[in-house]
């Protein structure tokens, strides 16, 4: 299976204390490289990275950290990251053929999760969502989640940072196919902006959008220094399958 990374924005709320939020490191391990080895603990061989601000300096430390992944990884640059990131999905995601998997290079996710939602996805959908309904976790920021509306088994009816009510938070972890940025093409074509929330959207008007329950699973997106803090207190013990052969000190 292949996957697609998203790396492409500016991470303005993290820019104080990393002005390169992919390469912001969670105990001595850069972001990005946690989603690369997460990626290849699920099966995932080949991973695209979509990249745009401040490319440069992703694409010269990506060889040293799909090394150490185990994984393959090609940068893939967007036109203009100050885009939404529903273009990033359109860019990145071109010459994948099949089913492959999309993560945010700024959310750090648990092998559970993600074996959830390769093992969980409904076989009839073109698109399936990992979404968490513990909405007052405190690693949710109320302020900045994408909220997600279920319907019946499962089903994705509404999508977005302002919708009420709502279900479950949007984890950021999705299982795909090129219906999805067939889909955001759709809605930018429809008047949308091009986010990634509008093509889920588009889908889930035509009720091919589903969510994958990840019931006690990890994750956090690291969004803010607050975000990162709270990573660095828990990382290590949910991803032990990484931070084990890292020492304390060394971090």
């Amino acid at each position: 299976m292949d996957a697609l990374v998203l790396a492409a924005g500016h991470g303005s709320r993290l820019r104080n204390i990393a002005p390169c939020k992919p390469l912001a490191k969670v105990h001595g391990v850069p972001l990005l490289e946690l989603s690369l080895r997460q990626l290849a603990g699920v099966g995932v061989a080949r991973a695209v990275v979509a990249t745009g601000y401040r490319a440069e300096e992703i694409e010269a430390a990506l060889p040293a950290m799909a090394g150490r992944a185990g994984i393959e990884a090609v940068s893939r640059r967007v036109d203009d990251h100050r885009q939404p990131n529903g273009y990033s999905v359109i860019a990145g995601s071109e010459g994948l053929e099949g089913p492959f998997l999309l993560v945010m290079a700024d959310h750090i996710l648990s092998h559970d999760l993600l074996r959830s939602l390769v093992e969980n996805t409904p076989v009839d959908c073109d698109v399936a969502l990992a979404v968490d309904r513990r909405v007052s976790s405190p690693l949710v920021d109320s302020e900045d989640a994408t909220w997600v509306a279920l319907g019946p088994k499962g089903a994705i009816e509404r999508i977005g940072k302002e919708i009420a009510p709502y279900d479950a938070v949007d984890c950021g972890a999705f299982l795909a196919t090129p219906a999805l940025p067939q889909a955001i093409a759709g809605a930018v074509r429809g008047g949308a902006p091009g986010s990634l929330s509008d093509g889920m959207q588009h889908l889930a008007d035509r009720c091919r959008a589903m969510a994958v329950d990840i019931g006690d699973a990890w994750w956090i997106d690291v969004d803010d220094e607050k975000a990162m803090r709270l990573a660095e207190a828990q990382v290590r013990d949910h991803l032990p399958e990484i931070y084990s052969a890292i020492p304390r000190e060394a971090s």
